[in-house]
């Protein structure tokens, strides 16, 4: 076994050091010590029990999460050094040994685990700030309609109190209610908004000093239901859970055991349990509470009220809940210990982080980092983000748990700009463009924010990064590394991208809808110097089908559907990729190409792939074109000369084409006198028969 003296000389003065003679002393001083252990030399070689058997025990307690096992022993086989980190050792030292190398290897040990607790007090204290600030947001909500109301402010926070009190005590009493802490954090938090439909009662009848008239409460009475619906207009958040319970504390929180509350006279547990408990405690907390109405009622006498039935019917078992803590409750709530004070007292526990970065902690320090550490993964493993922590000095990487099974990394990675794993993941260049970033930044403004492409498992997905750099001192600054996260948006990248398609294409047809067209063409077309108008001329074509009436009418509207499909798939095919090929009407489409020569064999080439047959229904085609030049580079403009020659066309005659250009004076003029446009519906009927 290790003796103390050579323990003492490797690890200097630092920590007070616990000497076992063997494995069942060992135990003992767990048991007794706990997580006040920083580290523990174990020998496999010992009296009473063996190291095998002290790490099963570890394993059994929980103790191996929290503190770290170096194994020293002369067996050097594969299979009994497996065994030791199957059983959780942090490292293993086979004998004989350099005791340099020991005190370093301890050293890196407790160094790494000083490292995680530091990064999970951070994280822990981000988490519980979130949740601070969201409960805050809530009591300032319900703080204004009690204001409205010209309560004091505490009547929010007393209902929070007996809520928690009582439905604690309802899960201790009873499994009848499959209650969670998560369910009673949750139904505590949404009690708060439980009057907030008062915002929408009349002040002189919310704080009207004597008794209500018929008429009157009948209005008071709706606040229940409006509480409700506005939460219920909540669409973006309607399913979240919090808003759900909410609302059923608004609608019900006024209904009574016996059926005869209100709004929807509801009996027993067809009234949910949230609001159930709520109703009690908002009763309660009127009762002994001053009002303009009338002077407080004592707890005693409250209690009896309550328990008579004087201010309705409720749950038995709640009953003999309020019982049960009723002495509590009256010294909590006269103390004014409320809900909220305890909910912000339990949010500070990650206060109690290691202080100044000193490795000894005491054991109830430890324990909070363990509580800490148990909430930090569980909010991990819900979300879904990389969360990291790097080190310059050593260079080192603390990735969040959820990193294994989503990226395959391991959660801590040395040096890891040469590590072969994490750089195939991310890319050199990305991780290069990163720490770029990250050095750049200045103490007064560290964050940044960037997004970047990963390797996860076999494809490439788009992350977003938001990282803070760590900057030492403000004199003088260096850069310590840095903490973020990275948070995967490759479905949403999916999703705009597809809502991005669904806004510039035709649903039908898939081609570009004329709105995309109008902006991309007018782009091309450019204005003033922008472009040569000699060399970048472009040709502006409006096709229409001629009797596609028929083809509804005949065949049905699908078939229709399926001739307009094909003829968009023909033009597509008759020109260039970077052309635009656009779907303007029901059975109206543009092409736009680029054409610095005489355009005249190009349109009639794509007008005789146009014309045939598709399934016996003959495809006809007239077409109308205008050409951009010196005198036109106005998109509208060009779009309407090449409806007017379409017009031109389809009344002179069908299946062929029109050049504007090829149009004189008289006939332009005609037209644009009687503003007669291919797509101006001017007698498209009798032109589609």
């Amino acid at each position: 076994m290790l003796n103390r003296a050579l323990l003492a000389d490797m690890i200097g003065d630092a920590y007070r050091i616990i000497e076992a003679e063997d494995g069942k002393q060992a135990v003992a001083a767990l048991q007794k010590e706990g997580a006040g252990i920083s580290l523990v030399l174990l020998d496999y070689v010992m009296p009473q029990m063996n190291g095998f058997d002290v790490l099963e025990v570890m394993n059994e307690n929980g103790w191996i999460k929290d503190i770290p096992v170096i194994m020293v022993s002369a067996e050097s086989d594969a299979a009994y050094i497996e065994r030791a980190y199957e059983l959780g050792v942090t490292d293993f030292i086979n004998r004989p040994y350099d005791v340099n190398i020991v005190r370093r290897r301890v050293m890196n040990t407790l160094m790494l685990y000083q490292k995680q607790r530091t990064l999970m007090g951070m994280v822990a204290d981000q988490v519980y700030e979130r949740e601070k600030s969201n409960n805050l947001m809530v009591y300032i909500l319900s703080h204004i309609v009690e204001f409205r109301n010209g309560e004091s402010g505490m009547h929010v926070l007393n209902v929070q109190a007996m809520t928690e009190m009582i439905l604690t005590q309802l899960m201790r009493l009873t499994d009848q209610y499959p209650l969670t802490t998560e369910d009673i954090s949750l139904i505590t938090m949404a009690s708060s908004l439980h009057d907030i439909g008062k915002i929408a009662i009349p002040e002189e009848i919310l704080n009207k000093p004597g008794r209500f008239t018929d008429e009157e409460f009948a209005i008071m009475k709706t606040h229940s239901a409006v509480g409700s619906d506005m939460l219920d207009d909540l669409e973006l958040y309607k399913d979240e859970k919090l808003v759900k319970v909410a609302r059923d504390i608004c609608r019900w929180h006024h209904e009574r055991w016996d059926g005869r509350g209100y709004p929807d006279g509801l009996v027993g547990d067809d009234i949910p349990i949230s609001a159930q408990v709520v109703a009690l405690a908002d009763v309660y907390d009127a009762l002994t509470s001053r009002r303009v109405y009338k002077p407080p009622f004592s707890h005693e006498e409250a209690l009896r009220m309550i328990r008579e039935g004087e201010r309705g019917a409720f749950n038995p078992l709640i009953l003999e809940c309020l019982t049960a803590v009723a002495g509590d409750l009256e010294k909590r709530l006269n103390h004014g210990i409320t809900g909220r004070e305890i909910s912000i007292d339990s949010l500070h526990l990650s206060e109690a982080t290691l202080d100044n970065g000193d490795a000894e902690a005491s054991s109830r320090t430890l324990e909070l980092l363990d509580y800490e550490r148990m909430k930090y993964h569980f909010f991990a493993s819900m979300s879904n983000e990389v969360q990291f922590e790097f080190t310059e000095e050593p260079p080192m990487i603390v990735l969040s748990d959820w990193s294994d099974h989503k990226l395959d990394l391991p959660e801590i990675i040395m040096d890891p700009y040469n590590d072969e794993a994490f750089c195939a993941t991310f890319g050199k260049e990305n991780l290069e463009k990163l720490s770029r970033l990250l050095r750049a930044t200045t103490i007064d403004d560290p964050v940044i924010d960037m997004e970047m492409e990963a390797t996860v498992g076999d494809e490439l997905r788009w992350f977003h990064v938001l990282a803070r750099a760590l900057w030492s001192g403000p004199s003088d600054p260096v850069y310590l590394g840095s903490i973020g996260k990275l948070v995967d948006i490759d479905d949403r990248q999916a999703e705009l991208i597809d809502l991005q398609f669904k806004a510039y294409h035709d649903p039908l047809t898939e081609v570009v809808n004329g709105a995309f067209a109008r902006k991309v063409i007018a782009e091309r077309l450019g204005s003033g110097e922008a472009c040569d108008r000699h060399r970048d001329r472009h040709v502006l074509a409006l096709c229409d089908l001629d009797f596609f009436k028929q083809a509804n009418d005949t065949y049905g509207h699908q078939f229709g559907d399926r001739v307009l499909k094909h003829f968009a798939e023909r033009l597509q095919e008759s020109v260039r990729g970077e052309d635009v090929v656009a779907r303007v009407g029901g059975d109206e489409f543009l092409l736009c190409m680029e054409c610095p020569v005489d355009p005249r064999p190009l349109i009639d080439r794509i007008h005789r792939s146009l014309e045939g047959d598709f399934e016996g229904f003959p495809l006809s085609v007239s077409m109308g074109v205008a050409i951009a030049g010196s005198d036109v580079r106005d998109y509208d403009e060009l779009f309407r000369r090449a409806d007017v020659a379409l017009y031109h066309k389809k009344r002179g005659g069908r299946s062929g084409y029109v050049f504007y250009s090829d149009l004189d004076e008289e006939e332009r003029d005609l037209l644009l006198e009687g503003a007669h446009t291919a797509l101006s519906g001017i007698d498209r009927d009798e032109s589609d028969q």
